[in-house]
């Protein structure tokens, strides 16, 4: 294909943009343009706080990223804790990330707990996240804490926070292998084992966080999981992937501070989304009170 000429790309942009101006301004075209307006309402459900263990993050201070959440119309955010993975005292872990919330966002920043089955008394925390500190949610990370989907301490701690009506949150991944410490290298979470295990329990709510588009197309797919965006790459990829996942079950998750917050925006912004979708997307499906 020929280069095209910049005097023919701007006499092109020129009469598409006059003729964008001389169109009909009717109440019925108005209202369209209206209608198609993003709504300014986020729920993240892929938010950080503390320190990523081997580097600092632009707006890995509580008080900043609530600030910048709320700047950018968020009104939920779900929020798990950096310490979780390398932590072995996850009771103190999770007491630190509701006194963070509290003190710094009790009407934003929605703690989510950390739960290690590899841990002795796991219960006891998982209990503490849904009585003392009054969770909805909670975040594993399987890859770090060394088990499988198919382990049977995963399959009773699935069982366990179902029965406490819990959202169970996957993460896929922290990161690309190709940027990861040396000495710590973690590869993704396998997630063949998990439509079998969800077979055995259907009233289980897991959300995957941090998953690709060939995680979600094969492993995850035919299951009712839900997906957030946080690492769906390429042009029109939320577009792409309502096309194959149900529209109900995507979620807006930034993975902030690790990604920049408004990069997750932009993905909605470049795909072809009805105003349906885009409020579906980016809080209308991120209900804890979903079946």
């Amino acid at each position: 294909m020929k280069p095209l000429p910049r005097r023919t790309f701007l006499q092109s942009s020129l009469a598409a943009a006059a003729s964008t101006l001389a169109a009909p301004s009717d109440s019925d075209a108005a209202g369209t343009a209206k209608a198609a307006v993003p709504p300014s309402q986020f729920t993240d459900v892929n938010i950080s706080l503390s320190r990523w263990p081997f580097r600092r993050l632009p707006g890995d201070d509580t008080p900043e990223m609530a600030a910048r959440l709320r700047k950018n119309g968020v009104t939920q955010a779900w929020c798990g804790s950096f310490d979780g993975l390398l932590h072995k005292d996850i009771t103190n872990a999770n007491s630190r990330l509701t006194d963070d919330c509290q003190k710094h966002g009790p009407d934003l920043l929605l703690p989510v707990g950390t739960i290690n089955p590899m841990l002795p008394d796991w219960q006891h925390d998982l209990g503490c996240c849904a009585e003392e500190h009054h969770m909805k949610a909670i975040r594993l990370y399987p890859n770090y804490h060394g088990y499988k989907l198919d382990d049977p301490a995963f399959l009773e701690l699935l069982a366990a926070a179902s029965n406490k009506k819990l959202f169970i949150q996957i993460v896929a991944q922290m990161e690309d292998q190709r940027t990861q410490h040396p000495l710590v290298q973690v590869a993704p979470v396998d997630f063949k084992p998990l439509p079998a295990a969800l077979q055995k329990l259907p009233e289980a709510r897991v959300m995957v966080l941090n998953a690709n588009r060939a995680m979600s197309m094969t492993a995850l797919q035919g299951t009712s999981v839900w997906l957030d965006i946080a690492m769906l790459e390429g042009v029109g990829g939320v577009e792409n992937l309502l096309k194959d996942w149900p529209a109900d079950k995507v979620v807006f998750g930034s993975y902030a501070p690790f990604f920049y917050w408004e990069a997750a925006k932009l993905k909605l912004q470049e795909s072809r989304l009805t105003p349906e979708q885009f409020a579906a997307v980016s809080h209308g499906n991120a209900r804890l009170d979903a079946a």
